[in-house]
């Protein structure tokens, strides 16, 4: 609900202009998160209780469109109405355990709650559809994010606990409180010398594979109907992820543990090409690039080449270490790559030239053939020249913003995804259509 657009609930009728002329200052360039959880978030939710009012069939329909919502309302409703929580797990046990009664009872007694809950997803809904449509209009694809792991406090985990790793621990003489264990997380890389202990709950594979994978193709389709393809987050847990023990301080005592591998997107591709999303053309190819970055075992690559996916290279990764590191542009014998100077989780590319060592800086000014006055403009020229059929750039980059524009830091859980454009950079837009239209990145002209 912090992506709707309380202007355009003001252009539907569903705030009265008084409220929008009473807006408070922002402080620009971030993401005020305090305005947000007070200005913004009541806007939504006058908004929202009205939509709620006037239009249960429109809410009906949405629920029955988008079958996630109810119970994601419910379970919203719940951690409310009972206050400060962990989790699902601290509801009253027959909550907890979604017992029959106890949920009609909820739905019941939390009814206007839960309505407003779900009108706030129709409203994001309806305006994201406008987005989509509007990019599609203009040959602009939307490519979203779908993280491979959920929260183990999420309403998946609630309505899905079967299909999730758990041990059970004592919690009281008369209950079990449900443990994830072991946890997702990496081994030590580039971003961390002692991995990353994400804690999520691990998947129970078989217990997917039982029911066709049911859950899955509910999310790809989600997803799919709202971008016109999607990034898979951590594509190699498919064939292997790391298991953390869960009471593990930090990554380094994991093991792999094996993913589903080819049987899972077989399953998502036969959904999608029975009953396809509006706009997917059920001949082609999985819309889903793989997110292969780092320790990419051999298992990985052939998965993701027998399914046709795009992996990822990115070229902050690519200096100091030879000429035949694999993110070098030159090395790249095929097109199946989408090619970032540096994705969400990088440093913009000026702050990383700034920070990182000489030897990487010597080796971009000489692959490059540029003097490193300009590095995000240097690397931007072999990024759009390379095969890769996609070639994405952070608009930080476009703008020449230093570290203090980068987006997030991984392994860290605050301070981050917390920059905003303040405008487009149009004084740039010349030279990118430039670039882009001496490399033959131009889409056809309508």
């Amino acid at each position: 609900p912090h992506l709707i657009s309380v202007d355009d609930l003001g252009k539907d009728g569903l705030l009265p202009g008084q409220v929008l002329a009473k807006r408070p200052t922002f402080a620009p360039g971030r993401v005020d998160l305090d305005g947000l959880s007070t200005w913004q978030a009541a806007r939504v939710a006058e908004a929202a209780r009205a939509l709620a009012h006037d239009d249960q069939a429109a809410l009906i329909a949405f629920a029955n469109d988008q079958p996630w919502v109810t119970d994601w309302a419910l379970y919203l409703a719940l951690v409310q109405e009972h206050g400060k929580t962990r989790g699902w797990w601290d509801l009253p046990p027959s909550l907890r355990d979604r017992q029959a009664d106890a949920l009609d009872s909820a739905r019941e007694r939390l009814k206007d709650r839960v309505d407003q809950h779900i009108a706030s997803q129709l409203l994001v809904h309806r305006q994201w559809q406008r987005l989509r449509d509007a990019a599609t209009a203009r040959g602009i694809l939307l490519v979203g994010d779908l993280p491979i792991f959920v929260a183990g406090a999420g309403v998946d985990t609630w309505t899905h606990r079967e299909l999730f790793r758990w041990r059970q621990t004592p919690k009281a003489a008369h209950s079990t409180c449900p443990v994830a264990d072991p946890v997702a997380g990496v081994p030590p890389d580039y971003f961390s010398p002692k991995g990353q202990r994400w804690g999520n709950p691990l998947y129970d594979w078989p217990a997917h594979q039982a029911d066709g994978f049911a859950w899955w193709r509910a999310r790809a389709r989600a997803a799919l109907t709202t971008c016109h393809a999607v990034r898979i987050d951590h594509f190699r847990a498919f064939c292997a992820a790391w298991a953390v023990p869960a009471d593990a301080p930090d990554a380094t005592t994991g093991q792999w543990t094996p993913g589903p591998g080819r049987a899972l997107f077989d399953a998502i591709r036969e959904d999608l090409q029975a009953d396809p999303p509006p706009g997917l053309d059920p001949t082609a190819a999985l819309p889903i690039i793989a997110e292969d970055l780092g320790i990419i075992t051999p298992d990985v690559g052939a998965l993701r080449d027998d399914l046709g996916l795009p992996g990822m290279k990115v070229l902050q990764f690519a200096f100091g270490e030879g000429n035949d590191h694999p993110f070098l542009p030159h090395t790249w014998t095929h097109d199946r790559w989408v090619a970032y100077t540096g994705t969400h989780d990088n440093d913009t590319v000026r702050g990383w030239y700034a920070a990182t060592n000489d030897r990487v800086r010597d080796h971009l000014r000489r692959y490059v053939g540029r003097d490193g006055s300009e590095p995000h403009w240097q690397l931007l020229r072999p990024l759009l020249a390379s095969v890769a059929r996609w070639a994405i750039t952070p608009l930080q980059d476009i703008m020449g913003l230093d570290a203090s524009g980068r987006m997030n830091v991984p392994g860290t859980a605050s301070g981050n995804w917390c920059w905003r454009a303040q405008a487009l950079p149009w004084d740039a837009a010349p030279r990118l259509r430039d670039l882009i239209s001496v490399y033959g990145r131009l889409p056809a002209q309508r």
